[in-house]
């Protein structure tokens, strides 16, 4: 289905109809394991000689269409779903490298993953530095003999610093460096960051490609084109693991050698499995991406405008104002909009966040973005609270600084809301 467009990938990707029964919708296979028919398919499903299902914590039929579903959808040669976002990272991430790796990550990060990279891997020898992304000589100058890997999110969180991925991919493979991409906040409706040069993408699949909030989720996209079998860089993937039977995966997947240990390693001895009642969810969102981005991102550029001319708002923060340094690069990349999650910055600091927060009246306050309801928070207190107030600053987030998520409700009810919320500072 290659040739298709987006909305018709979101709707048939990786799935017909049910053969027994004829079902349209994709069925929910609840089951944890599978019946072999003998014991010789049995054992060639354990040493992948066959294709199937073993057990649901490696893999599943629901699941599997989502993957392929949102693989076509990116454009990559494979993907894997797991139980969270950050299942995602951390998926990709160990199953490149172990204790001695390191990792240049932008500094512009949502708090969970920059948690993860900043305390939470150095316990198991995996180190990050942080840097301005905007910078290419910073990033060069912070890569070293043992990194492995350039992260970063295609919109920073929550300041929506753009990745210049053209840039940075090739500031990467020149380095014979893979460069991985958090999509959470455009998807492949907004932006596909592997024909832009990124390597690997993970999502949030409880943000915006779900849509409801309903169910947690990551995927962890392959783009299918990095030479892992370089200078032995990656012996995870070109070495023999002996926890497989002494499997060198790049022989066995020249292709997809990072997506097929990932699998076989990651989520067999991880263990952050999707559940399969969240697969059918997330692809229920899925199906009406499109649509929903659209009028996504109507209403945040209507509620953009009328904040930026609010005389209790010191700042808005959205890149298709003229005033933010990624203007330019916005056009470029994200022609068809830069989503629906920005920040704007309140006059009287974290007081009058804390007191516009509570006045709203549609607006959810709760911790999640890409919702088809409105959302709202502080970031300073919340999502970023770990985050030294040095850390914040550099990721765009002031005491003041206040974040909201656009959704699908009328856009002169949203406006009405914010309007009696402000009167009250």
């Amino acid at each position: 289905m290659a040739d298709f467009k987006l909305e018709t990938l979101g709707l048939h990707a990786g799935q017909e109809p049910d053969s027994e029964h004829g079902s349209r919708a994709q069925p929910i296979h609840f089951t944890t394991s599978y019946v072999f028919p003998n014991t010789d398919t049995a054992a060639s499903l354990f040493n992948m000689e066959l294709g199937g299902h073993v057990y649901s914590r490696i893999s599943n039929p629901t699941n599997s269409v989502l993957e392929e579903r949102i693989s076509a959808m990116e454009g990559g040669v494979g993907g894997i779903a797991v139980a969270s976002g950050q299942a995602a990272l951390h998926l990709a991430i160990t199953t490149l490298m172990g204790q001695g790796g390191h990792i240049v990550a932008s500094q512009s990060l949502y708090g969970g993953s920059h948690n993860l990279l900043q305390f939470t891997l150095p316990r198991f020898g995996i180190d990050t530095t942080f840097v301005d992304f905007r910078d290419l000589n910073r990033i060069e100058a912070a890569i070293k003999p043992e990194t492995r890997l350039i992260f970063s999110e295609t919109l920073g969180n929550p300041g929506l610093d753009i990745l210049n991925i053209p840039a940075v991919s090739k500031l990467a493979h020149d380095r014979e460096l893979p460069l991985m991409v958090d999509s959470t906040f455009t998807t492949p409706y907004l932006l596909k960051p592997l024909k832009h040069g990124a390597d690997i993408i993970v999502h949030s699949a409880t943000k915006f490609l779900g849509g409801h909030g309903v169910a947690v989720g990551g995927l962890v996209i392959d783009g299918g084109g990095f030479d892992w079998t370089q200078r032995n860089k990656f012996p995870t993937l070109s070495e023999p693991y002996q926890g497989f039977h002494g499997m060198t995966f790049t022989d066995e997947s020249p292709v997809a050698a990072f997506l097929l240990r990932a699998r076989r390693e990651g989520l067999r001895d991880f263990g952050a499995c999707m559940s399969p009642m969240n697969a059918f969810q997330i692809m229920q969102g899925i199906e009406t991406l499109g649509p929903r981005m659209q009028r996504h991102v109507e209403n945040t550029r209507a509620i953009v405008n009328f904040l930026n001319d609010h005389a209790s708002v010191k700042k808005v923060i959205y890149p298709e104002l003229n005033d933010h340094p990624d203007n330019k690069l916005a056009t470029e990349l994200l022609p068809n909009g830069v989503g629906a999650v920005f920040t704007f910055e309140l006059k009287d600091g974290r007081q009058a966040g804390k007191k516009f927060i509570e006045k709203l009246k549609i607006f959810s306050h709760l911790a999640n973005v890409g919702d088809a309801k409105s959302l709202v928070i502080h970031p300073a207190s919340t999502t970023h609270f770990r985050m030294s107030d040095d850390d914040l600053l550099s990721a765009g987030i002031t005491p003041g600084t206040v974040r909201l998520s656009i959704g699908l409700e009328n856009i002169d009810d949203l406006k009405q809301d914010l309007k009696q919320a402000l009167k009250f500072l």
